[in-house]
């Protein structure tokens, strides 16, 4: 049975990636910071499909040593992890002129941090396997900055050019490396807007391109997903 570790899998993206996945029979490990939600989500993944494993541990991501603890747990109760879908984020809308102290190193720690210390984890493991696929999840101001959202934007940044690397160290070793450049998104990061739901691009549809991505033939690697509200970004 395959397994993937997904972070930040309550909500938005991350939620609508376990469901894709759960129907496909991945089994996963699963980490939020709400324990209810985490739970629930835990108990809809094996309704979906009773045969999969799910771990599901409530982590902060933006701190090292509970995000390498998640990890190590994941992979004693799972086994091999063969695809690492690194999903948590914040976005937090403020130019870089008008931040808080602590906005640099809060969105470092949450945007970029998790998927470094992710892949150093497993990287060497899916290098012995000859396996693997992670999925970067970044964000089209990752190219088109936003000039409200000047450090998410500049994190967003930093993943997208981590993903690149990542790419040039695996390919030797047929791992698989993909950057997800979604736009406006309805997730949580939208909560009580007004905007009609078809200006923007459902999670659902983020899911679906990297179940599809990662369904491809051995050979195939899909380098960036890029995917945009039809009548333009919000």
């Amino acid at each position: 049975m395959e397994n993937a570790l997904i972070t930040g899998a309550t909500q938005g993206i991350g939620r609508s990636v376990a469901v894709a996945f759960a129907k496909q029979g991945i089994s996963m490990a699963i980490c939020s910071r709400n324990v209810k939600d985490l739970a629930a989500l835990k108990q809809e993944l094996l309704a979906i499909n009773p045969n999969i494993q799910v771990f599901a541990l409530a982590v902060d991501c933006s701190r090292k040593d509970e995000l390498l603890n998640y990890a190590r747990q994941a992979q004693q109760q799972l086994g091999f992890i063969k695809v690492v879908v690194n999903n948590v984020g914040m976005f937090q809308p403020s130019s870089i002129l008008d931040d808080a102290d602590d906005a640099f190193t809060t969105n470092f720690n949450t945007n970029l941090m998790p998927a470094y210390e992710l892949y150093r984890f497993f990287g060497k493991s899916m290098m012995d396997e000859r396996a693997g696929h992670f999925f970067n999840i970044c964000s089209i101001a990752a190219k088109e900055p936003v000039v409200n959202a000047g450090i998410y934007s500049v994190t967003k940044a930093a993943l997208y050019s981590l993903t690149h690397i990542m790419k040039l160290e695996m390919q030797a070793y047929s791992i698989k490396v993909t950057a997800v450049l979604p736009g406006s998104t309805l997730t949580g990061s939208w909560a009580g807007t007004e905007v009609h739901p078809d200006r923007f691009v459902m999670p659902d549809d983020i899911a679906a391109a990297i179940l599809n991505a990662y369904n491809m033939s051995k050979g195939a690697n899909v380098d960036e997903i890029i995917i945009k509200p039809v009548l333009g970004q919000l």
